[in-house]
């Protein structure tokens, strides 16, 4: 069901970038136009609806740019996660807090008035949680008395991690300093603590883990408001 909603997504906001590259063609260009430069401020949209449709999941992230040079944008975006997690004979919860610092290139050439993005970006993420063993299953040869499940209720505490990641994708001005974007991201493990007994089955932040590759994967759907602070000729 995820795939099909971000290709859906992703493909509504490239064509909502080509249309208003179309209208930005009848704009004349012969008038200097000066752009924008300021803090960019937003919510991840996929979060919350998320919560809404997911009862093993609560989670929020704030997000926010401040753009320094033509092309090149500070990033950062805050977040808290909430989940549960089923695996063989584990279940398990998550929660804890990140924050990821980074920066973005834009790639798009906006026509006179645009300001629209195709970004290629890179994080620093890192993450403070802890993890809690809910129950687990002991292995038998045979299941003529049931599955023994027992309930641990084991938490850790102080547990951390840390990655980098990779993102592409796009922001389109809606409205006037108004932005709707997508990305997805590539992640890699660098560092992570895990309880005595068990791995951690997923990071916030990161998502979920995996024993065989240091390697994650996350999208966003997010919307921000420009807050303009100064202006700037177009180089």
């Amino acid at each position: 069901m995820k795939q099909p909603l971000i290709f859906l997504f992703t493909f509504s906001l490239v064509g909502l970038l080509g249309i208003g590259t179309i209208q930005a063609q009848t704009a004349t260009d012969t008038v200097q136009y000066k752009e924008r430069y300021g803090l960019r401020v937003g919510l991840d949209l996929s979060k919350p609806l998320r919560t809404l449709l997911d009862d093993s999941y609560k989670g929020l992230e704030l997000m926010g740019d401040y753009r320094i040079y033509k092309d090149y944008y500070l990033a950062a975006e805050i977040g808290n996660e909430n989940m549960e997690l089923s695996e063989g004979n584990l279940s398990v919860s998550d929660k804890g807090s990140y924050i990821k610092l980074g920066a973005d290139y834009n790639a798009y050439e906006n026509w006179a008035g645009m300001e629209n993005m195709v970004i290629i970006g890179l994080r620093y993420g890192f993450s403070t949680f802890s993890q809690t063993l809910e129950s687990y299953a002991i292995s038998t040869t045979t299941d003529y008395f049931g599955p023994n499940v027992i309930d641990a209720s084991e938490q850790t505490k102080g547990l951390t991690a840390s990655w980098i990641e990779l993102l592409a994708g796009i922001k389109v001005e809606l409205f006037q300093n108004l932005y709707l974007g997508a990305n997805v991201q590539l992640k890699r493990m660098i560092t992570q603590t895990t309880p005595s007994n068990i791995d951690n089955l997923a990071v916030p932040g990161f998502g979920k883990t995996n024993d065989f590759s240091q390697f994650g994967v996350g999208y966003s759907y997010n919307i921000s408001y420009l807050i303009p602070l100064y202006k700037k000729a177009k180089e």
